[in-house]
């Protein structure tokens, strides 16, 4: 299969990476038809906090919306609109954009074809290690190359692609006076956008401050439209129960809340969108040395699992076990799970594969070494993961393994993921990505620090579909993405729990949000 050899990064599925494959979504039902505040402020809570707002970065790109700009955007109905592009056309190798006009940068230079096509350079480039970016791009090589008195950017793809225009068309565009000074980026937006970030203080809070003039945003959005806030600031509220009373008390605006809390927060006239996610996508490390390199040792272990028990733990009520790996509404979405996953009497399963129970401890050996697995995963991206790792691991105790259950910050979690590559099984929560292409790079090529295969998945049945379904021109290739798929459940390179769902609150506010529930900055209004 032909494609880019990804970066060393901190990047995963599992955190708001993601979001940069969606694009402008549906607004939001208001709760309230109070005035509308002109010029204020409004209080966002985010979950953890933004170490870098490199949009390139893994953290900085769940933030890029807020000062940088696209060359398209996605409508609801799952249409490309325009954003600093008015005009584009693609094949399965060659996309070409044309640029709006007087666009301007966040320090008042213009926006030329020259200067976006060397961010699309830049971005590509294995060798800035930019795991944000990567999670963007497609997933082969590509030049990219500019006539500024034409004003268009053209992009020629190595090899067929067939989602050219809803990966290089979605990244965040970064203008010439950051990529001279990609350190200042981390603390500094350098961008198109509709705001600027203005102050920034190591674990929040964080405030971006509207820009004058913008025009160009999603189908032509400016910043002059009343009820727009003048001042975004973003606060970091790491629990679900915390944003809830935020949310009810009027500490905050906005807040995203999943799990029991929800439940509170109905009937207070909050605006609410839901957010289609998976929640406990699970991934098993099998990198040389580690059991789960074994086929039979996984699919063991994913029978013995109760996918119904899971589902409900995973979204703290009745549950529905995940049909997919992405999120209900992506593209090529279809229910593959029940299908493909294995189901099989785990304990005799480890039997014929030469495991048996021996010692004092009565754990499951083989060869001389018992069955040790590190469970991970992160209260930062749910409140119901830890006990759904849990139900996993006594599960799995209860089957002869030795267990060890770790909580960790979401920079540790990723850090054991792509640096110490220290952990058997790790379980983490994901919209997925708005395209099936998006997944490459986890489920296949080089492991960290080369490449973004975390797990070191190794599917010769999902790299030869992959690279059939790239040559089938945008949804005409479904169902080859799909049978890829289906692939990796029946060799249980991974493991999605439940389909979930979060939603985003607003007090006295209404908002647009992308695919995986990321607020649109112009679709923002506040209300008395």
């Amino acid at each position: 299969m032909s494609r880019r050899t990804p970066p060393v990064t901190l990047a995963a599925t599992l955190t708001a990476s993601a979001v940069a494959l969606s694009g402008c979504g549906g607004v939001a039902p208001s709760s309230t038809t109070t005035p509308l505040i002109e010029h204020g402020t409004v209080r966002i809570a985010e979950s953890s906090e933004t170490p870098s707002f490199d949009p390139y970065s893994t953290f900085g790109a769940s933030q890029a919306r807020y000062a940088y700009d696209s060359l398209v955007n996605v409508a609801p109905d799952g249409t490309v609109v325009s954003g600093l592009a008015s005009s584009w056309q693609a094949t399965t190798t060659t996309a070409v954009f044309t640029l709006r006009p007087g666009i301007t940068c966040s320090d008042g230079t213009p926006l030329t074809a020259s200067a976006v096509a060397r961010a699309l350079t830049y971005a590509s480039d294995p060798a800035k290690q930019l795991a944000g970016a990567q999670t963007v791009l497609p997933n082969v090589p590509f030049t990219a190359t500019a006539d500024d008195q034409a004003g268009t950017v053209s992009a020629t793809a190595a090899a067929p692609f067939p989602f050219l225009t809803r990966t290089l068309g979605l990244l965040p565009i970064v203008c010439p006076a950051g990529l001279d000074h990609p350190q200042s980026l981390d603390r500094a937006t350098q961008g198109t956008g509709p705001y600027v970030l203005t102050r920034y203080s190591p674990g929040g809070p964080y405030e971006f401050t509207v820009r004058e003039g913008y025009s160009w945003g999603p189908s032509g959005a400016t910043t002059a439209t009343p009820g727009l806030p003048a001042r975004i600031v973003l606060s970091v509220v790491p629990q679900a129960a915390t944003a809830a009373n935020l949310l009810l008390t009027g500490g905050i605006d906005i807040a995203g809340v999943n799990g029991p809390d929800r439940a509170r927060l109905a009937g207070h006239g909050l605006t609410a969108e839901d957010v289609e996610t998976v929640v406990g996508l699970t991934f098993f490390n099998q990198r040389p040395s580690h059991p789960l390199a074994d086929p039979a040792v996984r699919r063991a272990l994913v029978s013995a699992l109760d996918r119904q028990g899971l589902a409900n733990v995973a979204v703290g009520g009745t549950g529905r076990p995940a049909t997919g790996f992405g999120a209900e509404g992506a593209v090529c979405h279809a229910d593959l799970a029940d299908a493909n996953l294995p189901a099989q009497d785990a304990a005799e399963a480890l039997r014929a594969a030469g495991w048996t129970r021996a010692g004092p401890e009565d754990l499951l050996t083989k060869d001389g070494r018992p069955l040790r697995l590190r469970l991970i995963t992160s209260p930062d991206l749910g409140p119901t993961l830890p006990p759904a790792a849990e139900l996993m691991a006594r599960t799995w105790t209860a089957l002869g393994a030795d267990v060890t259950l770790v909580t960790e910050s979401l920079p540790a979690l990723v850090n054991a993921m792509y640096q110490t590559g220290d952990f058997d099984v790790v379980v983490g929560t994901s919209p997925g990505f708005a395209l099936p292409a998006g997944f490459i790079p986890f489920f296949s090529g080089p492991t960290p620090a080369r490449g973004l295969n975390f797990a070191g998945v190794s599917n010769p049945e999902y790299d030869t579909l992959v690279a059939q379904a790239l040559r089938e021109p945008d949804t005409e290739g479904c169902d080859t993405w799909n049978r890829a798929a289906a692939a990796l459940f029946r060799a249980a390179d991974a493991l999605p729990i439940a389909d979930g769902r979060s939603t985003l609150y607003g007090r006295s506010t209404t908002f647009a949000t992308t695919f995986g529930g990321q607020l649109v900055p112009t679709s923002i209004r506040l209300h008395q």
